[in-house]
């Protein structure tokens, strides 16, 4: 038997399982769970969540395994985190060197087969593995490998949830604090996401709902109108010769020129559509209950209110506009105005042109 070594970072490691005060803890459902499933998966009949101690190999949770052997020296799973980067798999240990003549092998219905993936903390130590044992030969699939590896992902995560809880406990010592203190976790939780959210959804330069928030808003208006019967346009504007702008006079100028015209579009929609940036110089403005002439007009004065931006610069737009008609969905009345819109840019740019009817 190959007694295994320890590793270089001894004692970094005892030092990180320590910190989590687990040894010798009661039993716990959730740990017992997750060593059920991984028995399941890999269809063997033998499971378990091992520490390793300085000189001891402590059992979290186990199944299917009578009497745990405490030895560090016997413990497979103490082979395993010597590589905490990888699956150990020992497909039959009988013609293993490091374990043939080891005692949990030489004994009645002893250990052939065992897979360990060790369980690592926050900083990367390895702490112990989850394991699963059989005493007949096998190999272990690669789906099975793949499931082992997420559920150690797993068992770590209670183990990490599990010392938050106990440093809440004991730092929380009196009810009303606790609660203050767990509802201004939840605020604030809760305005992290509103404040993702929110990031998802809008264009970080000009503060307009971005593409993904006007395809949401597009659906939702196709839907309505599709119910109600009233009408609905989208328009798509584009900076004429806008790559001009940041050649000659930079980014940053680029930058303002979006600004400004973002300004005057949330402006011009306010109370009556959305306007949003598609990307890049482009923008789109839906217009919920206008026909495609009542569209076309609004359009035009978004045009030559542009001409108006106190730029300094010569700045204009082309317009495409489409107007919902029955067999449309959101992809085609959107498609219509792009089309639109390299219409109007081929014919001349600072112009609005509308998709036929």
């Amino acid at each position: 038997m190959s007694p295994p070594p320890k590793p270089d970072n001894e004692e970094a490691r005892l030092a990180a399982l320590y910190s989590f005060d687990i040894l010798d803890s009661a039993p716990e459902r959730g740990f017992d769970d997750l060593v059920r499933i991984a028995a399941g998966i890999c269809g063997v009949p033998m499971a378990a969540v091992t520490l390793i101690d300085r000189d001891r190999q402590w059992f979290k949770a186990q199944v299917g395994i009578e009497h745990p052997d405490p030895s560090r020296e016997s413990s497979f799973c103490a082979h395993a985190i010597l590589m905490p980067d990888s699956t150990m798999v020992v497909p039959d240990a009988t013609r293993d060197t490091r374990f043939a003549d080891n005692p949990l092998v030489t004994a009645e219905n002893g250990i052939r087969f065992y897979a360990g993936t060790p369980l690592l903390s926050g900083d990367g130590h390895a702490l112990g593995a989850l394991c699963v044992v059989d005493d007949q030969p096998r190999e272990l699939e690669p789906y099975q490998r793949e499931a082992l590896e997420a559920l150690s992902r797993q068992v770590t995560q209670l183990l990490e949830l599990r010392r938050v809880s106990r440093q809440l406990s004991h730092q929380l010592r009196e009810r009303a604090w606790y609660e203050q203190q767990m509802q201004l976790y939840q605020d604030q939780l809760e305005q992290q996401n509103a404040d993702l959210s929110e990031q998802t959804k809008t264009d970080p330069l000009t503060g307009l709902p971005n593409r993904r928030a006007f395809t949401a808003a597009l659906d939702a208006a196709m839907q309505k109108a599709g119910q109600s019967g009233e009408a609905l346009a989208v328009a798509v504007l584009d900076v004429d010769h806008f790559k001009t702008v940041n050649d000659l006079h930079g980014h940053d100028e680029g930058d303002r020129v979006l600004v400004a015209l973002a300004d005057m579009l949330r402006a011009q929609a306010a109370g009556r559509g959305l306007a949003a940036r598609h990307g890049g110089e482009e923008f789109v403005i839906l217009m919920p209950g206008a026909t495609l002439e009542e569209a076309r007009l609004q359009c035009e004065f978004m045009r030559q209110s542009v001409g108006l931006l106190p730029m300094g610069l010569p700045i204009s737009v082309s317009i495409g506009l489409a107007a919902r008609q029955r067999q449309d969905t959101a992809e085609t009345l959107f498609r219509r105005a792009d089309q639109a819109l390299y219409e109007a840019k081929r014919s001349g740019r600072d112009r609005v042109v509308a998709a036929a009817a």
